[in-house]
């Protein structure tokens, strides 16, 4: 029994996804414009045009806010499939990892919420 066959699919499965990154980043370079006018030199803003400079500050609560976000979308993410197979998972090994899993997210959580995150300043 060979496993030529199995590899000649990964192999396959493996050109077609390097061409297909190739013919998607060197494609631009062949239909863009060539031209460097004012216009492509401008930064651009979703059509309107630049006020004031891209260099200003943002409070760093905003970046700590997505990250609680990203805290809480990962959760409902992984937790939501589990539950749906709950039944077919083994039942106590498959409690113990889920209480592992939303005890650790639940930790940044609660360190957000101690540090006075949540609350808009």
């Amino acid at each position: 029994m060979s496993l030529l066959p199995d590899y000649a699919y990964v192999l396959g499965f493996l050109l077609i996804g390097i061409g297909f990154v190739l013919v998607n980043y060197l494609l631009p370079f062949l239909i863009s414009p060539k031209s460097l006018g004012d216009r492509r030199r401008s930064t651009y803003e979703s059509g309107e045009v630049p006020i004031g400079s891209a260099w200003i500050q943002f409070d760093i609560s905003y970046y700590l806010f997505a990250l609680i976000f990203i805290a809480f979308d990962v959760e409902v993410a992984f937790l939501f499939p589990t539950l749906v197979v709950f039944r077919e998972m083994a039942g106590l090994d498959a409690l113990v990892k889920m209480t592992i899993f939303l005890g650790i997210l639940s930790f940044a959580i609660l360190y957000a919420w101690k540090k006075d995150l949540f609350a808009w300043k």
